[in-house]
């Protein structure tokens, strides 16, 4: 049964690990828990502000991209269909992707 049905009848003030627990404890089955989608906490929106040919790779692009009113980051991306003013999904330093890929800071073909 999904938790979200579940807290549309009943007023729960517990995680779903701590519900998970106290069913257990009461005798019940609970076959597991299942997470779906990411933790989004470590993506941000950003704003191109420059965008660039990679001086050594045809497919790649240099960027420039603000993420906050004090810091900007060098981000290289393959997308062609990006233009200064965009406002783009940043997977910062640590972030997760979806398929488990760790996003690194990394020099990318001399940059």
């Amino acid at each position: 049964m999904p938790l979200s049905w579940l807290r549309e009848f009943v007023d729960i003030e517990l995680s779903n690990e701590q519900l998970a627990d106290a069913l257990m404890m009461r005798g019940l089955e609970v076959r597991g828990l299942e997470r779906w989608g990411a933790d989004w906490s470590t993506f941000v929106v950003g704003e191109l502000l420059e965008v660039g040919p990679h001086p050594r790779a045809d497919r790649l692009q240099l960027t420039k991209v603000r993420i906050s009113d004090k810091e900007t980051l060098s981000v290289v991306c393959g997308a062609k269909n990006i233009a200064p003013g965009q406002r783009v999904p940043v997977a910062l330093v640590g972030s997760v992707m979806p398929d488990g890929r760790l996003i690194e800071r990394a020099e990318k073909m001399g940059v």
